[in-house]
C-alpha cells in the first residue's frame, strides 16, 4: 500500500501547514518539470540564425531548472508528503497549454518561452507570497529560483529586443 503522506512534518510547522505547502510546492514541481522538459523540446527544434547560440544557451537553463525541480521535491517530502513526478498527474492538474512549437525559428521560440517564463514565474511570486508567513525556508528556496528563472527570462529576452538607433 502507497502512503502520501507521512506522520510528521518540519518542526515548527503544523502537519495542516505541513500539507498545504506541499501542495502549493506541488504544483510549482509540476511548472518546473514542464518546463525543463519545453527548454529540451526548444534546445532540438529551433532553426535558423542563431541557432547555435540558443540551441547552446538553453542547456545549461534545462539543468538549472532539473535541479530546482530536485529541490521543490525535496522539500515537499521534508514537509511530510510524497511529492509527485507523474506526467499524468502533471498534465491532469496544470493550468496551462503545451508548447505549441515544433520546427520554428529562433525568434519565434523565444517569443513562446517569454511567455513560459512569465508564467512560471508569475506563479512562482504567488506562492512565494503566500508561504512567507509560515516557513522562511520555503520563502528562501522559491526566493533563490525566481532570480535564476528571472534571469534564464533575461537571456531570452535579450535575444528577441529590438533596439531602436
Amino acid at each position: 500500500m502507497s502512503d502520501k503522506y507521512a506522520d510528521y512534518t518540519v518542526p515548527g510547522i503544523s502537519q495542516e501547514n505541513g500539507r498545504e505547502l506541499a501542495g502549493l510546492l506541488q504544483a510549482r514541481l509540476h511548472a518546473l518539470n514542464d518546463l525543463h522538459l519545453v527548454l529540451k523540446h526548444v534546445h532540438w527544434n529551433v532553426v535558423g540564425p542563431n541557432f547555435i547560440a540558443v540551441h547552446e544557451m538553453l542547456d545549461p537553463q534545462v539543468s538549472k531548472v532539473r535541479e530546482f525541480a530536485d529541490e521543490v521535491a525535496e522539500r515537499i517530502a521534508t514537509l511530510g508528503v510524497a511529492p509527485s513526478g507523474l506526467t499524468g498527474e502533471l498534465v491532469s492538474e496544470r493550468s496551462w497549454a503545451d508548447y505549441p512549437l515544433y520546427k520554428a525559428p529562433v525568434e519565434d521560440h523565444l517569443k513562446e518561452l517569454d511567455k513560459v517564463y512569465a508564467g512560471v514565474l508569475g506563479d512562482h511570486r504567488e506562492v512565494m507570497g503566500k508561504v512567507g508567513d509560515v516557513d522562511l525556508v520555503t520563502e528562501d528556496l522559491l526566493i533563490g529560483q525566481i532570480k535564476e528563472l528571472e534571469l534564464f527570462q533575461w537571456f531570452i529576452r535579450s535575444h528577441i529586443e529590438k533596439v531602436s538607433a
